[in-house]
């Protein structure tokens, strides 16, 4: 604007002047005594000169106003678009890794950790399959179980055999049954090839008689494909015709139960549905909606009971509410009920249409003899890769390694779906770009789904299995990645697993790293690698590394960025939770430690020593890899050598006071959570006014220095193995973990010490403590892993690590076994009082670690 009424004024000025010199009337001056003094003009060209020089500032003024508008304009757009724009370096894994004609052996499997047994394709839009099931005439209204819930309270579930990606066999314990789910498949045809289900129910010795189970075996097409319905005798679904453009032509043959592999058909009533699903988290509300107890259950020798079956689904109706109809196209869902008495046994068929050679069908003993070839190819590879039996373990302590190990394989989910992202450049969340995840969950009822920082502990096990595998889901999480080098820490991917997570949780900020152990699983391919060169398993690691290493130096680079500290040379975590009023202590759950203690208020001033750690072990792999490949490592080795140095981590991080290392950081100890006070007038009812909230007080200032908290986070350079050898800090680290009033405990290493003041205390009035006490596998792995080098290392602390070795790897394994047997479950966390599981389960994630521990293999 100022610019406009500048030229304006100065287009008016002209236009007068020039006015006067065309059309003036005056005669022209004769006299030299009535011109303008010398002084006079002087000062005249003076003022037009200076009115010139305003003029042209302001006019530079405006000009540089407008571009340096329209460049921030430009650049807020630009930077507000790079949290959503994908790596531009070719794809880790080609477009078609997954399909049906490149990884036929994976193409199909249990990849829906999220259902207590189902089956999908490797494919964006798979159709899928699942069984949900429900016991009849039981006391309670409702009980269908489909998705993995702790509210079930079953007994126990888990795969006690999986080979991750040919056969599974999986126990469920409900309260007076147990279902053993089976399945094997058999690679043919154009589309991945035939697969068998077997189901056989047994009633527990328990149960006062044989209970009645209806099995309601489904298959839902997700937003393209089609299912037909073919029916025999009435209501019974014999099979689902279909067709998808991953699968092409497919039969699904819902065999009727049997008392034995060889025994006659049983009695059984039928029950199917057909109808539309906008969505597959939409589908056991669907069944349970459209289910009637107008059927009756009549055994040829027994009364005849009414039971819940399927009926005709009804949407609900809300009166008095208006409710948008959900715009997602509606896909074909089809259910085959089947309701029997125990004990029985049932089996269903998919059949590829492609597959036009197959030499019969892959039920009865032919299923029977495929899945003991498969079994014994399973316990064979299994003692060959971690030789349990030749370490002398029990087989009940095998069986229990079998189901870790098979458990993490079972867990492993396919994704497809759109993050949820934000940069500070955006007012809104955005959609991040389509993709797609294979990749372990940390448990199947609590957390179904991607986890960056647990998927690095995860692939340490899996890749001893099968490297295949690992280097696969390390190229699915690395494909994910934005034009900065950040990678969403919590994959939420698609409405299925976006229904299982909290709103607060949903959207994934860019600034908001997590602990980088994918470098933890690149070491072990590493390894492999030199070790086993000449293996078919490990030769496609170099050129997967070659692949991979565009990204992983902007994964680097952007850790090496944006994480850095006050300091040179130190890091902190950014993401910590900002209220200060309603936790004792903020949370940091970037750092994968969620309320360990930090500093107790956020600052830019703060040091963070595992985060350090974690840079250090990083650049060395870095260093590594770039050497392999022939890539410049230099820089890599300079950065490892300066953070490796023991002289700038005990200058950054080491606490005189603590004997111990330590964060640094705002940060006071003089804090409690306590009860606020809500003024009530006299005579005014107190329900009117808000609840007394727990708030923190703070009773004494903040002040720079180390935080002083004794935990996890205290044994980051020993457990990532940073200090050295000889460092007398290592004596201090030893004694620490051994000392039973500190970290030291019958079932493993306690993550914070009963001496700190926030020990098993509350974050917040709804935030009981997590990791401030108990025990938690995964870092305990890295102490027993610690341990182990150091106990193999010249020092002078060689004997007392190789002794806290062998005890705290006993302690680890006997307890994890004895709450298996137990309680039926591996467990997210055990107490550092009693060793009792607790948390989530099962926590098949990197609670699983502990096969790598009894295997010996670090």
């Amino acid at each position: 604007m100022l610019f406009l009424f500048v030229l304006a004024f100065q287009k008016g000025r002209m236009g007068r002047q020039r006015k006067r010199v065309v059309t003036g009337d005056a005669p022209p001056y004769s006299r030299r005594d009535e011109r303008p003094s010398a002084l006079n003009r002087k000062e005249k060209k003076k003022k037009t000169d200076i009115g010139k020089l305003f003029i042209n500032i302001s006019i530079g003024l405006c000009i540089f106003s407008l571009i340096w508008f329209f460049y921030a304009v430009y650049m807020r757009s630009s930077l507000s678009k790079r949290v959503v724009t994908l790596h531009p370096s070719p794809r880790v894994l080609d477009a078609n890794s997954t399909t049906a004609k490149v990884s036929s052996e994976r193409f199909w499997g249990s990849y829906r950790p999220q259902v207590y047994f189902g089956m999908k394709t490797r494919s964006p839009r798979s159709v899928v399959t699942g069984m949900m099931w429900m016991r009849q005439f039981s006391n309670s209204d409702m009980n269908l179980r489909h998705t993995c819930e702790q509210g079930d309270r079953l007994q126990g579930y888990g795969w006690l055999m999986h080979d991750g990606s040919t056969f599974g066999v999986q126990e469920i314990r409900d309260n007076d049954f147990t279902l053993t789910t089976e399945f094997v498949k058999r690679v043919g045809g154009d589309h991945g090839g035939d697969w068998t289900w077997r189901i056989t129910a047994k009633q527990h010795s328990s149960a006062p008689q044989p209970p009645v189970i209806s099995l309601m075996f489904y298959a839902a097409a997700d937003t393209q494909g089609s299912l037909q319905t073919h029916m025999e005798e009435k209501n019974r679904l014999a099979s689902i015709t279909g067709f998808s453009e991953e699968l092409g032509n497919f039969k699904i043959t819902f065999r009727k139960p049997v008392t034995g592999e060889l025994s006659s058909t049983k009695y059984a009533s039928y029950n199917y549905l057909q109808t539309l699903s906008p969505g597959l988290e939409k589908l056991t509300d669907i069944v349970k909606l459209s289910l009637n107890r107008r059927f009756v259950f009549s055994p040829p020798s027994g009364e005849k009971r009414h039971y819940i079956g399927v009926d005709t689904y009804k949407p609900p109706h809300h009166q008095n509410q208006q409710k948008a109809a959900d715009p997602r196209k509606e896909s074909d869902f089809v259910v085959h009920q089947v309701t029997v008495q125990t004990p029985f046994q049932v089996e269903v068929l998919f059949e590829s249409g492609s597959f036009y050679n197959r030499p019969n069908q892959l039920v009865g003993s032919v299923m029977t003899q495929e899945l003991e070839r498969r079994k014994a190819e399973f316990n064979a590879k299994f003692e060959k890769i971690f030789g349990l039996e030749s370490k002398g373990f029990s087989q009940t302590h095998i069986k229990f390694a079998k189901a870790a190990l098979s458990n993490m394989l079972g867990g492993m989910g396919y994704f497809y779906g759109e993050s949820v992202v934000q940069s500070v450049y955006n007012e809104y969340p955005l959609m991040y770009p389509g993709g797609a995840l294979f990749t372990a969950v940390p448990s199947r009822s609590f957390f179904p789904r991607g986890f960056l920082w647990d998927e690095g502990f995860h692939q340490l096990l899996l890749s001893k299995w099968d490297p295949q595998l690992t280097r696969e889901a390390i190229g699915h999480w690395f494909d994910l990645m934005n034009i900065e080098g950040w990678i969403p820490r919590e994959q939420i991917l698609g409405d299925e697993a976006r229904s299982k997570v909290p709103a607060e949780f949903i959207v994934q900020r860019n600034e908001n790293a997590n602990p980088p152990t994918l470098f933890l699983a690149l070491q072990e391919l590493i390894e492999q690698l030199s070790s086993k060169s000449d293996e078919a398993a490990t030769k496609p690691t170099l050129p997967f590394l070659r692949r991979l290493f565009p990204r992983l130096k902007t994964w680097f680079e952007w850790y090496n960025t944006t994480q850095t500290g006050p300091k040179p040379n130190s890091y902190r975590w950014r993401g910590r939770d900002k209220d200060t009023n309603l936790y004792l202590n903020p949370k940091t759950l970037t750092s994968g430690l969620d309320d360990y203690p930090r500093a107790s208020h956020p600052s830019a001033d703060e040091r963070h020593v595992d985060l350090h750690c974690w840079m250090a072990l990083s650049s060395g792999i870095m260093a590594s890899i770039a050497q392999l490949l022939g890539e410049p490592h230099q820089d890599y080795k300079v950065l490892h050598d300066v953070l490796r140095d023991n002289n700038l981590l005990n200058d950054l991080h080491w606490s005189e006071q603590l004997r111990a290392f330590s964060d640094y950081g705002n940060h006071t100890q003089n804090i409690s959570l306590q009860r606020e006070k809500v003024y009530v007038p006299p005579g005014q009812p107190r329900h009117q006014f808000p609840v007394a909230r727990l708030v923190r007080s703070v009773r004494r200032a903040p002040k720079l220095q180390y935080v002083n908290a004794l935990g996890y986070v205290s044994l980051f350079p020993f457990l990532l193995q940073i200090l050295q050898a000889d460092s007398p800090k290592l004596e201090h680290v030893l004694r620490d973990m051994r000392d039973p009033t500190k970290l030291w405990t019958p079932f493993g290493l306690r993550s914070l010490s009963k001496t700190d003041p926030l020990y098993m205390e509350r974050n917040t009035e709804h935030d009981p403590p997590y990791w401030r006490g108990p025990v938690w596998i995964n870092i305990n792995y890295l102490a027993v892993r610690a341990l182990y080098h150091y106990g193999n290392t010249e020092g002078p602390y060689q004997e007392k690590a190789a002794d806290l070795y062998k005890e705290l790897r006993t302690n680890i394994i006997n307890n994890v076994y004895a709450q298996f047997v137990e309680t039926g479950y591996i467990w997210e966390q055990y107490n550092d009082g009693t060793g009792r599981g607790q948390g989530s389960h099962p926590f098949t994630g990197w609670s699983s670690l502990t096969v790598l521990m009894m295997a010996e293999h670090y």
